[in-house]
């Protein structure tokens, strides 16, 4: 029966699963401005171990959101991550952080559209059917008007970026579920798991996030 911590840190929510066998048992979570990270993530994962009635040595895997988002949220994630995974000799899990995202969606028909802020009006995307396999990769895309136009399904779009993205989307067809903002690491729990019974890990030495962009730090005009 095996125990799998999952961390996901991409995005402003700070959020922490512990699974078993695919099921999440335990799940702490926080979304804040300030991105609270680096203070937040080691309390959870210490607390939910004690929660649990468990010890470090039952985990059987790390999972971790790999990314696109956050560039220093991806950092402290993966770097826990890894930490965790090289410490205790056990395998690490890389998982997609759109997918994390769309797989809170419950529906039958269309498709699934996460989205996450990228800044102005660009966003980190992907496509996803129902079943949430991906119809179309993971892409830095700048919305317009004409984004999505040569589908004609329900689209159903989720992330922290609809607020902006509804304003120029406003075809029939294009639903926004506003109330699916962040993902998740209670929505890691069968991911990793699938990816654990089939040995898919990465290397602990030489993983490292999907920035899907580089890293631009900018100087104060001040």
């Amino acid at each position: 029966m095996p125990y799998i911590l999952n961390i996901e840190t991409a995005t402003k929510n700070c959020s922490v699963a512990l699974a078993k066998e695919g099921k999440t048992i335990v799940c702490k979570e926080i979304a804040e401005e300030g991105y609270s990270h680096a203070e937040r993530l080691h309390v959870f994962i210490e607390e939910i171990i004690k929660e649990a009635g468990i010890t470090f040595q039952d985990l059987s895997a790390i999972a971790v959101s790999q990314g696109p988002g956050s560039y220093t949220g991806l950092r402290i994630g993966v770097s826990a991550a890894k930490g965790l995974s090289f410490a205790l000799d056990i395998p690490l899990i890389a998982v997609d952080t759109l997918q994390v995202l769309a797989s809170q969606v419950k529906v039958s028909n269309g498709f699934i559209i996460p989205m996450l802020d990228a800044r102005r009006m660009e966003v980190y995307s992907a496509i996803f059917t129902t079943n949430f396999e991906k119809k179309r990769a993971i892409q830095a895309e700048i919305i317009t008007e004409n984004s999505f136009e040569d589908l004609q399904e329900t689209l159903y779009f989720v992330g922290d970026c609809t607020d902006k993205c509804k304003t120029v989307l406003v075809k029939e067809n294009f639903i926004f579920l506003d109330e699916i903002k962040y993902p998740s690491a209670k929505e890691m729990s069968l991911l990793s798991f699938e990816k654990y019974q089939i040995s898919d890990t990465v290397d602990v030495a030489y993983f490292e996030p999907y920035y899907l962009k580089d890293f631009m730090m900018t100087v104060s005009k001040k």
